[in-house]
């Protein structure tokens, strides 16, 4: 390629300094000839008189130095003097840059503090999440039985150590009024798994971790900020939780990233408690840390020859489960990472469009100034320092714009923060250096990309060819480059416009999904209460269903209820139940979702009952299901009168009368079709269960007056997480909503870089053949011929990039199949309505230019030129 002599390595810069102290040595030799000295001796003489080549070498590479950066500084000013003397052309391409920077580097940050960054805990990587494996169960168990993780950790050989942990919401009655805190109740060897050390105090004394030592806390920087105004001297003073009080021993890090993010305070479950030696008793979520150089595979593999020993020696509890290993941070992450490298894949076709839009423009301003670089080839000037000059100029006005892009991305940032503040990892989300790095290397790129093409093919042509067409001749100009950019443009566009298309009619169809209850004037709250309430369930339920009885006697409530879940938001409660009265083995299996609520859930979701009856206040345990189930199941022949018992029993809950048959509604999430469901007719099945109040209006008008009537019935507990069921379910979609608004906005910022461009470069096209034109008009061309045939050029170049653009998207949209609902990704009403929005937008963008050449005046075109 010719252009490539411009860029000489190394190698040819040292043969020409080679080349270049031969030449003064055979000078010199030459002289000394001439004066009468034998060629020998005159070349001997020469040598020792010219001195080390080396040195000579240095020297000139020093002078060469000084040339290049005074060079460089030269092309800075010269840059500087281009975007003064072309202001507006300089702002559009910051801007443009800037879009594209600044909406990259935001994506960025959020990819790199979710999914790149390791967890913030020493040696993250090490840590894993161990559960159970029940192989007749649907799915695994999250949680651990006590003993169990002992023996874990005992018989490993894989692991430096394993725990766990377990919250629960209790009530701080230090101060004036109860205020909730959430408890983590952990097992021994808690903070030795995480790697991290209390910020003021110590961690648990190993009498503390035995059933009946002292009881002992360890609570979080903000407690001890809020609660305590971060006195340092708050060791040893008393927390009390519920009817408890337990003496402060440590204070965690403000750093300390718990995966609960609510956990203020932390205690101890002791593995040698009493109640803690049932092997059917699972309540621990379980992590460990790896030994140095063990693997995932090898981890699960130890652990899961351990659980088959202790099947062997509990065949009653341990013989039918297994072990699953994952590492933490694939638990934690693995959900919206599909979602945001399809944001990341997005934004980066922003930034290939802005750089496309930036060559277009500065391929058009390279061609303005093809006499000026002319000249300077004239004058002597290398096509090496003419695109050295022309890149420092687009690497200026890069730069530029990727400051320009930083200050869109800090907006960005707190714009991915509120759209997706659900979404796991985002309070880790900030602009630090790697983040100005990032930019700065997107500002090289976009040089690159968007400079080096208008460079090297401005620079290519003959001074003669160059002066040809600058002559009076002259009545047109190829601008193919030009359009093939704009292509580009319109064809990337496209594929976005297609995406953030299908997205959003993929949430018009979630719009439009009856839930199968009613979801206004519901509102949800919690009422403080710990696991050990379960040791006494018939008090227990006492308790809730007096609550509920209290909140359903405050004016303007009309009902209220319990429930373990809430309803339209996706739990994993997948349960295999048995009918006592025997069905045929060719049947299958019974599976339903269970779902535990109280009586009144039904009137209070205004779900239909439609055969017998919903749930009643008794301590026997009924059970209702809905149509599906009993459509599934029984066929033909009536559910109720039947009786279900669980499939897995280890609390020998008698079977359960199915008393009533409601109607199907979307418990999984709206986005789910309803599937068979079992309500298990339970007030408490949690010490704090979801309390559900619909109200006559506001539901949030009457919050204060239930947390009032609440403190009345039970002074010593807190409520808290009172919001609107709305609430929850919006917040339910928070990834659904952040790729749909983003990528809506990236396509929408698509279309007006195509449109700049396709505008620039019809305006270029149009001032170009001005003469062309002007002769044309003068020989009686109709105005409107000339304005049509203007824009039937754009519309082509539209066309063109809208078949290239769809083309693209039939496959780009294959990473978005598994996100849809109610819309193919092929969903040709799409793609239709992108071409027709294309090739409007490009009508409209091209107007003013095709307009303005209709109305040229010939004779003042003419004289003019």
């Amino acid at each position: 390629m010719k252009w490539f002599s411009a860029f000489r390595g190394r190698r040819a810069s040292e043969a020409q300094l080679d080349r270049e102290l031969w030449f003064h040595v055979e000078r010199l030799v030459e002289e000394k000839i001439a004066a009468g000295v034998a060629p020998e001796d005159a070349r001997r003489e020469a040598l020792i008189e010219f001195g080390g080549r080396e040195q000579w070498k240095e020297e000139l590479r020093d002078v060469h130095r000084i040339a290049t950066f005074e060079n460089t500084i030269s092309n800075v000013k010269s840059g500087i003097h281009f975007m003064g003397k072309y202001p507006s052309f300089s702002i559009t391409v910051v801007l443009t840059l800037a879009l594209g920077v600044g909406a990259n580097s935001a994506v960025f940050s959020t990819i790199d503090a979710i999914l790149l960054r390791p967890l913030p805990f020493p040696k993250a990587d090490e840590l894993m999440v161990l559960n159970e494996l029940d192989r007749k169960a649907k799915s695994p168990s999250t949680f651990v039985a006590p003993v169990r993780l002992e023996d874990w950790n005992r018989l490993n050989t894989t692991f430096q150590t394993i725990s766990g942990w377990y919250t629960q919401d209790a009530s701080e009655t230090s101060g004036p009024l109860p205020e909730r805190v959430t408890e983590a109740l952990v097992a021994p060897r808690f903070l030795e798994v995480w790697g991290v050390e209390p910020a003021l105090g110590r961690d648990f004394a190993p009498e503390e971790e035995h059933f009946g030592g002292r009881d002992a806390v360890l609570i979080s920087d903000r407690l001890w900020r809020r609660r305590f105004h971060a006195d340092p001297s708050v060791i040893g003073k008393t927390l009390r939780l519920e009817k408890y009080s337990f003496s402060i021993v440590g204070v965690m890090p403000a750093s300390f990233r718990f995966p609960d993010h609510d956990v203020d305070a932390w205690t101890v479950s002791a593995p040698d408690a009493p109640y803690a030696q049932d092997r059917s008793s699972t309540w621990f979520t379980v992590f460990g840390r790896l030994k140095p150089g063990v693997t995932v595979a090898q981890a699960r593999a130890n652990l899961t020859t351990v659980q088959a020993q202790l099947g062997r020696q509990f065949p009653k509890t341990d013989v039918g489960l297994g072990v699953d290993v994952q590492p933490l941070k694939e638990t934690t992450v693995a959900g919206v990472r599909r979602s945001l490298w399809v944001l990341f894949g997005s934004v980066s076709l922003l930034l290939l469009i802005a750089c496309t839009n930036i060559a277009a423009l500065l391929l058009a301003r390279t061609t303005e100034r093809a006499r000026e670089i002319s000249i300077r080839f004239s004058l002597g000037a290398s096509r090496a320092a003419i695109v050295a000059q022309l890149l420092t100029e687009c690497l200026l006005l890069a730069v530029l714009g990727s400051g320009a892009g930083l200050m869109i991305a800090i907006a960005g940032v707190k714009g991915m923060r509120t759209l997706g503040a659900t979404l796991p990892r985002m309070e880790e989300i900030s602009l630090d250096w790697r983040i100005v790095v990032y930019a700065l290397a997107c500002a090289g790129i976009a040089t690159l990309l968007s400079g080096l093409f208008p460079a090297i093919r401005g620079t290519r042509r003959t001074i003669a060819e160059e002066l040809a067409q600058g002559g009076r001749t002259q009545v047109s100009t190829q601008s193919r480059g030009q359009w093939m950019l704009v292509g580009v443009q319109v064809a990337l566009a496209v594929v976005l416009l297609v995406g953030a298309g299908l997205l959003l009619r993929s949430f018009e169809e979630l719009g439009r999904v009856s839930p199968g209850f009613e979801t206004g004037h519901v509102l949800t709250l919690h009422v403080s209460g710990n696991w050990g309430e379960t040791a006494d369930m018939k008090k227990l339920t006492q308790r809730v269903n007096h609550t509920l009885d209290a909140l359903r006697s405050v004016p303007g409530v009309r009902a209220a209820a319990t429930s373990a879940m809430l309803p339209g938001i996706p739990s994993d409660t997948q349960t295999e139940v048995r009918v006592s009265e025997g069905r045929a083995d060719t049947d299958g299996k019974i599976v339903g979702d269970s779902r535990f609520v109280s009586s009144g859930y039904f009137a209070t979701m205004q779900i239909p009952v439609l055969a017998g009856e919903g749930c009643r206040e008794s301590m026997n345990t009924n059970v209702v299901v809905n149509r599906s189930f009993a459509g599934r199941y029984f066929g033909d022949s009536p559910a109720i009168g039947h009786h279900l018992e669980l499939g897995t029993n280890p609390f020998n809950m008698p079977p359960a009368e199915i008393r009533g048959v409601v109607a199907d509604a979307r418990e999984q999430g709206l986005d789910r079709a309803p599937g068979p469901t079992i309500y298990w007719c339970l007030s408490a099945p949690t010490p704090t269960p979801n309390y559900l109040v619909r109200t006559q209006g506001d539901p949030m008008a009457i919050a204060g007056v239930l947390r009032r009537k609440i403190h009345q019935i039970e002074p010593g507990r807190s409520v808290f997480d009172i919001s609107p069921l709305d609430e929850h379910l919006s917040n339910n979609f928070a990834e659904t909503r952040l790729r749909t608004v983003v990528l809506t906005l990236f396509a929408a910022t698509a279309v007006l870089l195509a449109c700049v461009g396709l505008y620039g470069t019809l305006s270029y096209f149009v001032a170009t053949r001005r003469r062309e034109v002007a002769l044309r008009l003068a020989l009686g061309a109709v105005r409107g011929q000339i304005a049509w045939q203007f824009l039937l050029k754009a519309l082509t170049v539209a066309v063109v990039g809208c078949v290239a653009g769809l083309c693209m998207a039939a496959a780009a949209t294959r990473g978005l199949a598994g996100m849809l609902y109610g819309v193919s990704r092929l969903d040709t009403t799409t793609f239709v309505s992108v071409v027709c929005l294309i090739i409007a937008v490009a009508a409209v963008a091209s107007s003013a230019p095709c307009i303005r050449a209709a109305l040229l005046e010939p004779m003042k075109v003419l004289r003019d030129e």
